[in-house]
C-alpha cells in the first residue's frame, strides 16, 4: 500500500515534469534603474524598472520599461552587452534608440517587442562583433542576458553617458518553483503518511 500512493506521487510528479519543456521557451530577466548603477554612478533622482522577456521558439525580445524622476529630459536609450558590471561595453541592440522610445521628458514608459531575426534589431557592429550573422548576435545577448552581462541603460541631457541603468538577470521560472513546492509538498504527505504508520 506504502508503494502504490509513492509511485501515484512520483508519477505525478513524472507528468508534471514533462508538461514543462514549452514554458521553457520563455525566458525572463530582470532589473531595477538607478544612477548608482551606471559606471561611473550618478547623482540621479531617477529610477525605474525592466523586464525583457526572449521567446526562444518566436526569436522575439520584449522590452517593458517604466522609469521616472530624472534629472535631465531623456535622449537615447538601449541595451548594452556583454560585460561583467560594473563595467561599460558597447550597445547590442539598435542604435541610437530604442524605435518609439520616449525621449524628451523625465518620465515614461516602453512595451515593445523586437523581432530578433531582423538586422535592425541590433547595432550592425554587434553583429560583426559575434561572427557577422543575426543568429551569433541573437545568441551572443541571449547568453548575456543568461550570464548577468547585458544592461539597459537610459541617457538624458543630465548624463550623456547614461542616467539610469541597470544589469538584467535571469527571473527564475514560475514553472520551476511549482515543481518545487509540488515536489516539497510530496515529501510533506510522504513523511505524514510514514509517521502515521
Amino acid at each position: 500500500m506504502k508503494l502504490s500512493h509513492t509511485l501515484t506521487g512520483a508519477a505525478v510528479l513524472a507528468l508534471t515534469a514533462v508538461a514543462l519543456p514549452a514554458a521553457a521557451q520563455i525566458q525572463l530577466y530582470a532589473t531595477t534603474l538607478s544612477g548608482a548603477n551606471e559606471n561611473p554612478s550618478n547623482a540621479s533622482l531617477g529610477s525605474g524598472a525592466a523586464v525583457v522577456t526572449v521567446d526562444m521558439g518566436l526569436l522575439t525580445m520584449r522590452l517593458q520599461t517604466t522609469f521616472a524622476d530624472l534629472t535631465g529630459n531623456v535622449t537615447v536609450a538601449h541595451i548594452h552587452c556583454c560585460v561583467t558590471a560594473p563595467g561599460n561595453v558597447g550597445v547590442a541592440t539598435q542604435t541610437p534608440s530604442f524605435a518609439g522610445f520616449p525621449a524628451g521628458g523625465t518620465f515614461g514608459s516602453y512595451d515593445n517587442t523586437f523581432d530578433m531575426t531582423l538586422a535592425s534589431s541590433y547595432n550592425p557592429a554587434f553583429i560583426t562583433a559575434n561572427g557577422g550573422t543575426v543568429n551569433g548576435a541573437f545568441a551572443a545577448l541571449v547568453n548575456g542576458f543568461d550570464a548577468g552581462r547585458a544592461y539597459l541603460n537610459i541617457h538624458s541631457t543630465f548624463a550623456s553617458g547614461g542616467e539610469i541603468r541597470g544589469f538584467l538577470a535571469p527571473v527564475p521560472e514560475p514553472e520551476t518553483y511549482a515543481l518545487m513546492l509540488s515536489g516539497l509538498a510530496f515529501v510533506a504527505w510522504v513523511a505524514r503518511r510514514q509517521k502515521r504508520a
